[in-house]
This record gives structure tokens, sequence and C-alpha cells, in this order.
């Protein structure tokens, strides 16, 4: 490759990993795949910068502790579906976009601002939701040692309760 290729696929690597690290943390205490979007932003500087790589493995490991903190009982596994039939019904209410009800206090055009593209990424994260909680379920449910391997595996403690919170 040239050299012009190469810095050419550095910036652009850098570009979306800030992007994605940015994004990711204020995703973070919103509905959503905040952990994941800042790990994706997270592998993309690892290699670029030592800081990064050293907080892959944390990022990696809260992300799969909070996978399996969300199936670890039925109780927390049917409110994560709840949550994501919320936002599936959210989604197909901005789409429907009907009007605003009496009771709105605000003009017409405060009554579910974005209209169809806000319903369609919440849509989208309605899909993206459920299929973190199916690779949750299928790798977490019924093995609770396995969040234990990935931490060996990651050098990297895994949180106890009580102790980092």
């Amino acid at each position: 490759m040239t050299r012009v290729v190469r810095a050419a696929e550095r910036v652009l690597r850098e570009t979306a990993g800030w992007l994605l690290l940015v994004g990711g943390l204020a995703a973070i205490p919103l509905p959503g795949p905040g952990l994941l979007i800042t790990f994706a932003g997270l592998m993309l500087l690892s290699r670029q910068y030592a800081w990064a790589e050293r907080r892959v493995g944390w990022v990696r490991l809260r992300a799969l502790e909070g996978a399996a903190r969300s199936v670890a009982t039925w109780p927390r596994l049917t409110v994560s579906i709840g949550g994501a039939a919320l936002v599936l019904s959210a989604g197909i209410i901005w789409i429907a976009s009907p009007p605003a009800p009496l009771w709105w206090p605000l003009t017409e055009t405060w009554w579910l601002p974005g209209g169809v593209v806000v319903g369609v990424t919440q849509l989208a994260s309605t899909a993206v939701a459920l299929a973190l909680l199916g690779y949750s379920y299928r790798r977490f449910r019924g093995a609770p040692g396995r969040l234990t391997a990935v931490a060996q595996a990651s050098s990297v403690e895994p949180r106890r309760r009580g102790h980092d919170e």
C-alpha cells in the first residue's frame, strides 16, 4: 500500500473511532447499546493509542456483565423484553404519527418530533436490543461460570456487587 492510502485509512479509522467513542459515551445513560458503541470506538482507537488498548478489556467485560445480568433471572429477562416492547410500540406510534391529543399542552409541531425517522430508529433499536438479548440468553443463561471465564481471559476482575458500585 502506498503511504497516502495508509494515511487515509488511519485518518478514517481514527475519525470513526472518536465518533463512536463520543457517541457511545453519550448513549450510555440513554436507551440503546451505549457500551457496545463505546467498545467499537475503543477497538478502532486501540490500534493507534495505548490508552484505548488498556480500556478495551475493561469495557468489554462491563458490557458482558450487563448482558449476563439482563438474563440472570426471569424477572430481569421479562423487564428487558418489556423495555424492548415499549420501544417498539413507541416506534410504531411515531411512524403512524397520530394527531396530538387534546391534553397535549404545546403546539402540534412539538407532538412526536422527528416523525418517521425517529420511528425507524426506534424499530432498529428494538431489533438490536432483541438480538443482544438473544445472544445474552444463549451465552449466559444457566451458565454463571462463563462470565468468570471471560474475565480471566481478558485479565480483568469482574465487579463484585457492593464493592465497586
